[in-house]
């Protein structure tokens, strides 16, 4: 996490407390030592954010201090509220753990009005709730695809066949009952789609594809469409002049024919 972040986040944690919150805890949440914390509450401390306190009795955010307020209409914030329920649907434990924090953020930046029309409880997401895959970390895939780096599956299909893949994934679809991985396949050196439920171990490997997700996604977006719920497969084949176009434009990508 970067320091402007990690500032922000102890803000936010401090501003949401409702007693001394001491340096171990803060450096619990946020994942870092708690020398760091100390550094970053000095330096808060410097720019006169009003923290008080001390080493070892915790610390506080005085009353009064406050960030600006988020301007956002009652139907915004229904909206929000809503894509946040949808959220808690799906198996990314992670994605849900950060959507507990953006709830809670919003509500305490909010005015009061608005803030009450968060916390009615009156929008609601009903249907399944997907479980985690057992064999894939849905934030590893995230990650990679930010990162732009090339994963390691071993991947069963519909039939139960095993394959070893190494793909460069590009998107994460949600479904009620499970996640789809959108990725190109070296094996198949296609773009193909992969049931988060039938993969059985995911590694991250040393390789990148730095350069190469936005012309991919582009590629897929206007040449593919992902059949729900399908495994493996693939809509349509580009034409010989599009991959090979993009295969100009994208370093390593294998060309067609």
């Amino acid at each position: 996490m970067r320091k402007a972040s990690r500032l922000f986040e102890i803000i936010q944690i401090l501003r949401l407390a409702t007693k001394p919150v001491t340096a171990a805890q803060i450096a619990e949440s946020l994942e870092v030592t708690v020398r760091s914390i100390y550094r970053d509450i000095a330096a808060l401390q410097a720019m006169r954010v009003p923290i008080e306190g001390g080493r070892g009795i915790g610390y506080i955010l005085r009353p009064g201090f406050d960030l600006p307020p988020l301007m956002f209409s009652i139907e915004e914030t229904e909206a929000i509220v809503l894509a946040l329920a949808l959220l808690e649907r799906t198996g990314d434990e992670e994605l849900k753990d950060a959507a507990k924090r953006v709830s809670q953020k919003i509500a305490g930046a909010l005015p009061a009005p608005l803030r009450q029309a968060m916390r009615s409880n009156a929008l609601h997401a009903w249907g399944t709730i997907a479980p985690p895959p057992s064999g894939l970390d849905l934030a590893l895939v995230r990650r990679a695809i930010r990162d732009e780096q090339k994963l390691l599956l071993d991947y069963r299909d519909e039939f139960g066949r095993p394959s070893q893949r190494t793909i460069r994934p590009l998107a994460l679809i949600y479904y009620s009952a499970t996640a789809v991985v959108v990725a190109w396949c070296e094996l198949r050196t296609a773009i193909r789609n992969f049931r988060a439920d039938r993969v059985e171990h995911c590694a991250v490997t040393d390789s990148h594809f730095r350069g190469e997700g936005d012309g991919l996604r582009d590629l897929w977006i206007r040449g593919w469409r992902v059949n729900s719920m399908a495994d493996d497969a693939v809509r349509r084949t580009p034409s010989p002049e599009e991959a090979a176009g993009t295969a100009r434009t994208i370093p390593n990508m294998p060309r067609s024919g």
